[in-house]
């Protein structure tokens, strides 16, 4: 695979180029990628598997927190969302409001991580319940408690606001608790997709291996 950070300022390709020597033979592995290289954005252990291997490969490893975030006016931060969740290997993302999304911002991480829509919050209230898990509302309000020293379930939905106006009225009310970022600037709040991944380290820094 080539590097990254050359001095010369040229274009790098990322990954690696077609396979060389006789083919694997393994159904995981994708005829067309070795065949023409596999240039994809992920970690080398998956290089040149299929998408579907993948996913079943993350799936058996996937960690038991969600990631839920409202959409009411195209928040442009929710694939920035997916794409953190996958890293952190989060069970889901759940999308609440509008069910379309940018997906920029994913990098394409979307077709490995699973992301399920919810109309609106009492949807989502309702699939938590179901399930036993709390609903953990993250926002800078009131009374909230610091996700700094809180013990996080392990087996939990983690629920972000749309930028901007943060967690609806609806959310507030729904959640069964309200955690804080600790912030020392002048800006009232941080952008909803930083605010995401700094929970999820959290999360992994308690309960990952």
């Amino acid at each position: 695979m080539t590097g990254a950070g050359e001095d010369d300022g040229a274009a790098v390709e990322v990954g690696v180029g077609p396979w060389a020597g006789p083919w694997p033979d393994d159904p995981r592995y994708d005829p067309e990628l070795l065949a023409a290289g596999d240039r994809r954005n992920v970690v080398d252990r998956y290089r040149y598997w299929t998408v579907e291997a993948v996913v079943a490969d993350l799936d058996a490893r996937r960690h038991p927190f969600h990631v839920a975030i409202e959409n009411w006016r195209h928040d442009l931060n929710i694939g920035t969302v997916v794409r953190t969740a996958n890293a952190f290997l989060a069970a889901e993302v759940h999308i609440v409001g509008r069910r379309r999304w940018n997906r920029r911002g994913a990098m394409v991480t979307d077709r490995y991580q699973h992301v399920r829509h919810h109309a609106g919050v009492a949807e989502l209230v309702e699939w938590a319940r179901a399930g036993g898990l709390p609903l953990l509302a993250v926002d800078n309000l009131p009374g909230a408690r610091p996700l700094e020293t809180e013990p996080l379930p392990r087996a939990c939905v983690l629920l972000f606001g749309q930028e901007g106006s943060g967690l609806s009225d609806a959310a507030r009310e729904a959640a069964d608790g309200v955690l804080s970022i600790a912030q020392f600037g002048s800006t009232r709040s941080i952008n909803a997709g930083v605010a995401a991944g700094i929970a999820m380290h959290a999360w992994v820094r308690q309960h990952a291996g």
